[in-house]
């Protein structure tokens, strides 16, 4: 064995003794190859610190040899010294082969500091040295895709695709992502599952479900985010799009199924219960839909759609009292809504709290009094309050909105010949 292997099988091994004494001997009088030879070994376990210092050794020997500033540099990057390790990178020349490679490190350094431009010109810089070089090409197609310049990172991907090394590089993942957040969903199908081919992964088993979606397969979404909700339960997102396309799909108890999973995973994600109460509902259940968005109010007082689904329930099933509660404990809170305003307004009507109606109607007319629906409640409010004059303009205005309703036509002559 000779003493390179003996002195990383000692660091390995946890013999740091013997280490330590092979070590020294190398670094103060070994050959630049032994010293390299080590440097390496060293670096690939770990030993950063061990790594450097010898690096460091055989570049007082050759100051400008680019290979031995690039592995300086690198073993800084490691070490979290980024600065340290452009003003190596910066001394190579040129005309040095290690010069793209110094580049493209320095494009990773910029780019995880968020100076996305300058990471650019590096990259680019890098690319007419090597203008065939698929690994440039990857790289500035990670950068277009942290941008969000999805377009760019597509083109990129492609030219690595033109020279052969996709699979090498596995940009499948890469490519699916970009084509789906670039909305070309159909044209990202293949790629995900290309991309699972090489990698079970929850990310592009949830990706593919999102695009198949997007694309209209919606029998290929159920069928991967099943795949996902089986492989990890604690991706709770995909529980609840998981429901929405199976009541796309009319299959409600499926999606409803598919929400309870949801929420043994997550029991305190307002929106799962919600959407638990809103396919309850469609499915005629309309207590455990209350149930459920109880809940979700328990778990956020003012989740405007809960609270709004269930005011609606409740003036369904005639329980005003119940409606108004729930709407003064959300304005107590500080919130207001328009819709509640009108719903407020209505169910002040039929508890007979006129007064109070009024003043609610008037407030919600702000908002919607180029709403029929709204200005036909208001106006037969008015006209059972004995506000005739006022009923009279509401249902104008609906005539306005709507010149061939009749009906409202023969009110107005009805309350104007009164």
């Amino acid at each position: 064995m000779s003493m390179i292997e003996n002195c990383l099988r000692s660091f390995e091994s946890g013999e740091f003794e013997n280490a330590n004494k092979l070590y020294n001997e190398i670094l103060t009088k070994g050959l630049p190859e032994d010293q390299l030879s080590l440097a390496d070994g060293l670096s690939q376990l770990g030993f950063m610190e061990e790594a450097l210092a010898l690096y460091e050794a055989i570049h007082l020997q050759y100051p400008d040899e680019g290979e031995i500033l690039l592995a300086i540099a690198e073993t800084l990057q490691e070490l979290g010294r980024e600065d340290e390790a452009i003003s190596y990178t910066s001394n190579i020349s040129k005309d040095d082969s290690a010069y793209p490679q110094a580049l493209l490190m320095e494009a990773d350094i910029y780019q995880a500091q968020g100076l996305y431009e300058v990471s650019e010109k590096k990259l680019l810089t890098a690319k007419k040295v090597l203008p065939n070089e698929p690994v440039l090409d990857y790289a500035l197609g990670e950068l277009y895709a942290i941008e969000g310049k999805w377009l760019e990172a597509i083109d990129c991907y492609k030219e690595v695709e033109k020279q052969g090394s996709q699979e090498e590089l596995q940009i499948d993942k890469s490519m699916a992502i970009a084509l789906t957040s670039a909305g070309k969903f159909e044209e990202a199908l293949s790629y995900y599952e290309k991309a699972l081919e090489e990698k079970l992964d929850s990310d592009v088993l949830f990706g593919y479900g999102f695009a198949a979606e997007k694309a209209g397969y919606n029998q290929t979404a159920i069928d991967r985010w099943t795949e996902l909700k089986e492989l990890d339960p604690d991706y709770h997102s995909v529980h609840l799009l998981l429901a929405k396309v199976y009541e796309k799909e009319e299959m409600l108890p499926e999606g409803l199924a598919a929400v309870k999973d949801g929420i043994k995973n997550d029991p305190y994600h307002k929106e799962l219960f919600y959407y638990a109460g809103k396919l309850s509902l469609k499915m005629g259940n309309e207590q455990e839909a209350e149930n459920y968005l109880r809940e979700a109010l328990a778990i956020d007082p003012s989740y405007l759609d809960a609270i709004q689904t269930l005011i609606k329930l409740f003036i369904h099933h005639e329980k005003y009292e119940e409606a108004v509660d729930l709407i003064e404990y959300f304005e107590a809170e500080g919130e207001e809504h328009p819709q509640l305003t009108w719903d407020y307004a209505y169910c002040l009507q039929q508890l007979e709290r006129f007064e109070d109606a009024l003043s609610q109607y008037q407030s919600a007319y702000t908002y919607f009094k180029n709403k029929k629906e709204f200005l036909e409640d208001y106006g037969y409010f008015l006209m059972e309050y004995g506000l005739r004059n006022e009923a009279i303009n509401i249902f104008t205005n609906i005539l306005e909105i709507d010149p061939t309703n009749d009906e409202i036509r023969d009110i107005i002559e009805r309350l104007s010949e009164a």
